[in-house]
């Protein structure tokens, strides 16, 4: 297992890390509605209450905080035998309606940009990119009932809420989102299926979706064996897929050019569900373990890619 370094605990399922630089990361709780920022000393300030399901969070050219909001998709259990730890299970018993918000990082004002694109509501939005000209592509993951299940899409949207469509079609349980270095492929982890898909991007927005057998036209980066779900995922410097790794309890990096596993960095809990990179060289990972309610940080092998906006 990496050597891990906790930096906080008691956290409400977090995921969503967005690491400044300050030195202090941002974290949603998912179940508790909240997002807070995590000091490097470990203490915790409340920025916003968004409630609802505030998942995925990435900043945007304005210095705002971007939000995916799920709109309480999940309900989160202790089970029997997993006391301590907390386990995601659908169909919720609190869902209101999914979009994406725009949090005021002063004031901790929530704004809803987004509940639809073509007449057609987002049903659980889950994890956002931007790219270096100010849109952002975000995952709809959907809604599990008992004998459904929500096919869902991937979409463009600009940050000021004046335009939002879907550049992907629909996908099984679509979850982290990631650019390449260059900016040229848009990555995308399906839960459920543990495959990563890539799409090649043309320009901002304009993602190229080729006919063939499978209606999104992805193409397939990798998928991983055995009792093994997908989460939300960083790309680092050398374009490597670093993805949250579900039941294997790790970070998972894959080999941009064949798909092979680079690194898998264990970390001690089932629900390993997000890393990003911060420090001044950006080589620290911060990883969300979820089930536990830790955000931990480790070395990373590589450095991290540098995102569009940070602060």
């Amino acid at each position: 297992m990496a050597e891990l370094r906790e930096v906080a605990m008691g956290l409400q399922f977090p995921e969503g890390p967005v690491a400044m630089n300050d030195g202090s990361v941002i974290v949603v709780e998912i179940p508790a509605g909240t997002v807070l920022r995590v000091g490097a000393d470990g203490s915790k300030e409340e920025i916003a209450r968004p409630g609802g399901g505030p998942n995925g969070a990435a900043l945007g050219p304005d210095g705002n905080l971007y939000i995916c909001n799920n709109g309480s998709a999940f309900d989160y259990l202790e089970l029997p035998g997993m006391e301590g730890i907390r386990v995601p299970r659908q169909p919720a018993t609190n869902y209101t309606r999914g979009r994406v918000e725009r949090v005021d990082m002063s004031s901790g004002a929530v704004d809803v940009i987004y509940e639809e694109c073509d007449g057609r509501a987002l049903r659980a939005p889950n994890d956002l990119v931007f790219d270096a000209h100010g849109g952002f592509y975000f995952t709809d993951h959907g809604l599990r009932e008992e004998r459904v299940a929500d096919r869902t899409g991937v979409f463009y949207a600009q940050p000021d809420g004046s335009s939002i469509k879907e550049v992907v079609p629909p996908l099984d349980s679509p979850n982290g989102v990631g650019l390449s270095p260059d900016g040229t492929r848009l990555y995308v982890a399906e839960t459920y299926s543990a495959a990563v898909w890539w799409w090649a991007v043309a320009g901002p927005g304009d993602v190229t979706v080729p006919d063939g057998l499978l209606p999104h036209g992805g193409e397939m980066l990798a998928r991983l064996p055995g009792f093994q779900y997908l989460d939300s995922l960083a790309v680092d410097a050398g374009g490597n897929v670093c993805v949250g790794t579900l039941g294997s309890g790790g970070i998972t990096a894959i080999s941009p050019e064949d798909g092979s596993v680079v690194d898998f960095v264990e970390c001690g809990d089932l629900f390993v569900t997000n890393i990003c990179f911060g420090g001044d060289d950006l080589r620290t990972a911060y990883i969300t373990l979820s089930g536990a309610g830790k955000l931990v940080a480790t070395e990373w092998p590589r450095p991290g890619l540098p995102l569009a906006y940070t602060a």
